[in-house]
C-alpha cells in the first residue's frame, strides 16, 4: 500500500499500535467523564421536578397492562404467534449457517423499501451483521403482529398499543447501538473513538439548547436565514394586528387575475413552508401564474395569549385578513387556501359566513391536507385520550401556551426512524454534524400554541368531533353547520400523510354541499404539498366520478406524473375573473407598506 510519498507502508509498528490504543483509551475516558457530568447535571436540574412529575403522562402503562391481560386470555393464539416466530428463526439459523459454509441463501426477511436504517453494505455482506439485522426484523414483525391481532381492546386503546409498540421496537433497532451497527463500529475503530467523543459533544450541546431536554439537531441552523435564503419572495407587510401580519407579494406579470388569492398557513408551523426557497416556493410560483397573492403570517404567541381562542383565530385572524384583502383589491370576493389546521378553521369560517349571509365573499376554497371529520384522523389520535389531554392542559396552564418542543416531539414520533433515530445515529454515534436542509430548518423553527385555543381544538375536534355535527359548535354567536357550505372546493390530500390521512380528508366530500374536486398527491403532509412542477417528482391522481369510499375512488382514478400545482391552477384560473393591471403592494393609501416581507412575526423564535 503506497502512502503520500510514494513509498510502501507496511503493517503498523508496535509503537504505532500502542499510540493508537492509548488514544482510544483516552477518548473512552473522555466519554466516561463527560457522560458522568451529563447525567449529574441532568439529575440536579430535574431533582425538584421529579417528585412532582407524572411518571407516565401518556398513560402507556395502563394500556399495556390491558394489552397483556387480553393477550394472556387467549393462550392458543399466543402459542401460535410463538410457533410462527420460532419457525422463522429456524429458517434464519439454517440460512445463516449455509452462508457461513460458503453457500447461497435467500434472506428470510428484508427491510422495507423505504427503510434506510440498513443501507450500509455490511448489513448484507457480513454474515454476522446480516444475521443481527434479520433477527431484529423478524422480532419486530412478530411483536407488531401479535400486538395488532389482540382482540377485545377498545379501538382507541388498540391504536395506542400498536403505536407505542412500534416506538419501542424502532428504538431497539441494532442500527441505534454502537456494538451492533457496522458503520458505527468501523468509524469508531478508524477514528480511535473520536466519533463517540464528538457525538457526546453534540449531545451535550443539544441538551443545553433544549434547556435540559434533548432537542436533537436536525440541520445546520447557521446555513439558513428567514428573509435571507428562505422566505425570499418579494413583497410587503400591508397590515398587522395582534394575531397576524398580512403580506402582499409583488407581481411578476404585467397583468393579474382580478380575484385575489389569500393563503392561510397552519399556525402550528410558520408560513414559509410555502415559500421555502425560490425553486420550492408555492407562493412564488402562484405569483408567476398571475395571481395577486396575500399570505397570513401568524403571530408566535407567548404567555399573554393564554386566553386566545379558536374563535379569535377566526374573527381577528381569518375574517379580518379576508376583509383587508378585499379592501385593498377592491374586489367583492377572494379565492382562499387553508392548509392543515388553517383548513379546519377555513371550513368553520365558511359555515359562519353562510350563517351570516356573507358566503359570496369567498369565491373558492382550496384545502391542503385539512380535516373536518376527525373520526379517522390518524395516529395523532393516540395522544388525545382524557389522561393525556389533562396532562397537556396542565403543561399549558403553567405557561399559558403549549411549548413548541412538546408539539415537535409528537410530530417527530409519527416518523421516528426518519426524524429521531437517524439523527441519533448521525449526530451521536457517528459524531457528525447534521446536513444543511431547508425543510428540516423550517421543521425546527417551531411555534407555540395558545392554551385556550389548543385545548378547544383537541377536545372539540379530535376528541368530540363536533365540527362535523350540525350545530355542534358555535362561533361568533352562530351555530356552525358545514353541510350548508356551497363554496366550490379543491381538496388536496397526501397519499402517505400521517397527520391528515387521505381517507380522513376524503370525508370532506360527504360533508359540504357545493362542487368539490378531490386530488390525491404522492408523498405526505409536506412533500405532497410542496412539490413544484420543475422537480418532476411524485404524482397525483384525479377522478371526476363520485365514489362512496376512498378505495373505490382510487380504483377509478387516473394517475398523472409530477406536481398537482398545474392542475390546481387550471381549476383556479376559471374562478379568478378577467385579467387586470398588476397591483403593487403598499400602494393602497389605507394600507401602506409596514415593512418588507417576510416581516417581523415570522422571525420570532420559540
Amino acid at each position: 500500500m503506497a502512502d503520500d510519498s510514494g513509498t510502501t507502508a507496511g503493517p503498523e509498528s508496535p509503537e504505532d499500535l500502542q499510540q493508537g490504543l492509548t488514544q482510544f483509551s483516552e477518548n473512552m475516558a473522555k466519554i466516561a467523564e463527560r457522560s458522568q457530568k451529563l447525567v449529574t447535571e441532568y439529575l440536579a436540574r430535574h431533582a425538584t421536578e421529579a417528585g412532582l412529575a407524572d411518571p407516565d403522562p401518556l398513560n402507556i402503562s395502563g394500556t399495556f397492562m390491558e394489552l397483556t391481560a387480553r393477550m394472556m386470555a387467549d393462550p392458543a393464539k399466543l402459542a401460535q404467534h410463538q410457533m410462527e416466530m420460532w419457525q422463522d428463526y429456524v429458517n434464519l439459523w439454517q440460512n445463516t449457517a449455509l452462508r457461513m459454509m460458503g453457500g447461497a441463501a435467500e434472506p428470510v426477511i428484508e427491510p422495507g423499501r423505504k427503510d434506510r436504517r440498513f443501507h450500509h453494505e455490511a448489513w448484507r455482506e457480513n454474515q454476522v451483521f446480516d444475521y443481527i439485522k434479520q433477527s431484529y426484523l423478524l422480532a419486530a414483525k412478530h411483536i407488531n403482529k401479535a400486538v395488532s391481532e389482540v382482540e377485545g381492546l377498545d379501538e382507541k386503546e388498540a391504536a395506542k398499543a400498536d403505536f407505542f409498540t412500534r416506538q419501542f421496537v424502532d428504538a431497539l433497532s441494532p442500527s441505534n447501538f454502537v456494538l451492533t451497527n457496522p458503520e458505527v463500529l468501523k468509524a469508531t475503530v478508524e477514528s480511535k473513538g473520536e466519533n463517540l467523543v464528538n457525538g457526546l459533544e453534540n449531545m451535550l450541546n443539544d441538551f443545553e439548547r433544549g434547556g435540559g431536554q434533548l432537542a436533537i439537531s436536525m440541520t445546520d441552523r447557521t446555513a439558513f436565514e428567514v428573509g435571507g435564503n428562505v422566505a425570499t419572495t418579494p413583497g410587503k407587510v400591508v397590515f398587522e394586528n395582534r394575531m397576524f401580519q398580512l403580506i402582499q407579494y409583488a407581481p411578476t406579470t404585467e397583468t393579474v387575475y382580478a380575484t385575489p388569492l389569500l393563503i392561510f398557513p397552519p399556525w402550528i408551523n410558520k408560513f414559509y413552508i410555502l415559500d421555502l426557497t425560490e425553486k420550492k416556493s408555492l407562493i412564488r410560483w402562484a405569483v408567476a401564474q398571475g395571481y395577486t397573492v396575500f399570505v397570513v403570517s401568524w403571530v408566535n404567541p407567548d404567555e399573554t395569549y393564554r386566553d386566545t381562542s379558536f374563535e379569535d383565530y377566526m374573527l381577528e385572524g381569518l375574517l379580518t385578513a379576508l376583509g383587508v384583502t378585499l379592501d385593498i383589491t377592491g374586489e367583492q370576493s377572494a379565492n382562499v387556501i387553508g392548509y392543515c389546521i388553517a383548513g379546519t378553521l377555513l371550513a368553520a369560517s365558511l359555515a359562519y359566513l353562510e350563517a351570516k349571509g356573507e358566503a359570496a365573499r369567498v369565491k373558492s376554497a382550496t384545502f391542503l391536507t385539512a380535516q373536518v371529520d376527525f373520526t379517522e384522523a390518524g395516529e395523532l389520535q393516540v395522544f388525545i385520550d382524557e389522561e393525556q389531554l389533562q396532562h397537556i392542559e396542565k403543561l399549558m396552564a403553567e405557561k399559558g401556551y403549549l411549548d413548541a418542543k412538546n408539539m415537535a416531539v409528537t410530530f417527530n414520533m409519527l416518523r421516528s426512524n426518519d426524524l429521531i433515530w437517524s439523527f441519533v445515529v448521525n449526530n451521536y454515534l457517528m459524531g457528525k454534524e447534521p446536513f444543511p436542509f431547508d425543510l428540516l430548518y423550517w421543521n425546527e423553527d417551531s411555534t407555540r400554541l395558545p392554551a385556550a385555543m389548543h385545548s378547544y381544538y383537541l377536545r372539540n375536534m379530535y376528541q368530540e368531533n363536533l365540527l362535523v355535527k350540525p350545530g355542534g359548535l358555535t362561533l361568533g354567536g352562530e351555530p356552525i353547520d358545514l353541510s350548508t357550505v356551497k363554496t366550490p372546493m379543491y381538496i388536496q390530500a397526501g397519499k402517505e400523510d400521517h397527520i391528515a390521512p387521505p381517507n380522513s380528508v376524503f370525508k370532506m366530500l360527504s360533508t359540504f354541499s357545493g362542487p368539490m374536486k378531490y386530488v390525491l398527491a404522492g408523498s405526505g403532509h409536506i412533500a405532497g404539498v410542496v412539490n413544484p412542477p420543475a422537480a418532476k417528482k411524485y404524482q397525483y391522481w384525479t377522478n371526476s366520478k363520485k365514489a362512496s369510499t376512498l378505495s373505490k375512488w382510487i380504483a377509478g382514478a387516473e394517475e398523472h406524473p409530477g406536481s398537482w400545482w398545474p392542475d390546481w391552477h387550471n381549476w383556479l384560473k376559471r374562478k379568478s375573473g378577467k385579467k387586470a393591471p398588476a397591483r403593487e403592494p403598499g400602494a393602497h393609501k389605507k394600507y401602506p407598506a409596514i415593512e418588507d416581507a417576510p416581516g417581523r412575526y415570522v422571525k420570532v423564535k420559540a
